[in-house]
């Protein structure tokens, strides 16, 4: 080996080394591994604190170890006091439809903004898209009003076993009914899933529509049978999302229903507080146990949600 390649070498591992311990570098990975710890935090606190005994936390005070153990009492609390499975189908009742027609008005409304040419595609795309900026306290006021004095039929009801949800409710007005808490879901999220929809939609080539339509396909079988199934990533990543925002929902839930037990699961988290004391260790809990649906839906979904993300990444 030559003087200057064994020289070369030598310098390599040196250089390597002295841009791998950059000050910059290490700055920047103590900084992430901050932030990391940061939003790590409160989740281990609240497994933590899920799993201890409330009187010990009471004695000893939150910041301490406890003296008495970890167990899962508060878990089996929960279960036995908050009707859980009642307060899961309440939920689902209302996140499973909102985000089913949530998918197919943002999917149209994306279709036939980015696939087709006409005069007013742009600026509907942007009503769209501005109504995420609209604050949901900003209307409630006349939506409440609204919901107050538009009536509805009675059509029955489903059953799940012991559990009866009716359709519309004996009161017969859109306000204290599940359909009413799906409509608003379906309004206020509509917006974001087009603009997300839209923008995956415009990196599928407009001469696929073009040679459906040559061929004699009607503008809804493209939508359905050529369209949708070439955006199924970028579907199950708003599925996700939006069953993730509808499910975790407190709000609409509070304002537009007039009875408890039809709230969702949040609602049931908010039942536990009492007037003069409130078991932090109980809620904590009862918070785990209903980030489990969620979390499933995430797993489930996973490999489409990542690839939902990814695409068009590398694009150009």
């Amino acid at each position: 080996m030559s003087v200057l390649a064994r020289s070369t070498a030598v310098a390599r591992p040196a250089a390597i080394a002295q841009r791998r311990f950059r000050p910059g570098r290490v700055i920047l990975h103590t900084f992430l591994i901050a932030m990391s710890a940061v939003w790590v935090f409160p989740l281990f606190w609240a497994v933590y604190s899920s799993l201890r005994p409330v009187g010990d936390t009471i004695q000893h005070g939150y910041l301490s170890w406890p003296s008495e153990g970890l167990s899962l009492v508060n878990y089996q609390t929960f279960l036995t006091q908050a009707d859980l499975p009642y307060y899961y189908l309440n939920t689902l009742v209302v996140a499973a439809p909102a985000v089913i027609l949530t998918l197919i008005v943002a999917s149209m409304i994306a279709f036939a903004c980015t696939q087709f040419s006409w005069r007013f595609n742009l600026t509907v795309l942007m009503i769209f898209t501005a109504g995420n900026l609209l604050p949901p306290q900003v209307i409630i006021v006349p939506l409440y009003h609204i919901y107050l004095n538009t009536p509805l039929p009675m059509f029955g009801s489903i059953d799940f076993g012991q559990f009866s949800y009716p359709l519309f409710t004996d009161n017969n007005l859109l306000y204290g009914q599940y359909l009413g808490v799906t409509l608003i879901h379906v309004v206020f999220q509509t917006g974001f899933a087009t603009f997300v929809l839209s923008n995956y939609m415009k990196t599928i080539s407009k001469e696929i529509t073009e040679s459906a339509i040559v061929d004699g396909a009607h503008v809804l079988r493209i939508w359905w049978n050529i369209i949708l199934p070439l955006c199924r990533p970028a579907l199950a990543a708003m599925a996700t999302l939006l069953f993730t925002f509808i499910y975790n929902d407190f709000f609409w839930a509070l304002i537009l229903m007039n009875e408890g037990n039809k709230r969702p699961i949040t609602s049931a988290l908010n039942n536990m507080q009492g007037e003069f004391f409130t078991n932090d260790n109980l809620i904590a809990a009862g918070a785990m146990l209903a980030a489990i649906p969620p979390i499933l839906v995430f797993i489930f979904l996973q490999k489409q949600f990542i690839a939902g993300l990814t695409l068009g990444s590398t694009k150009g």
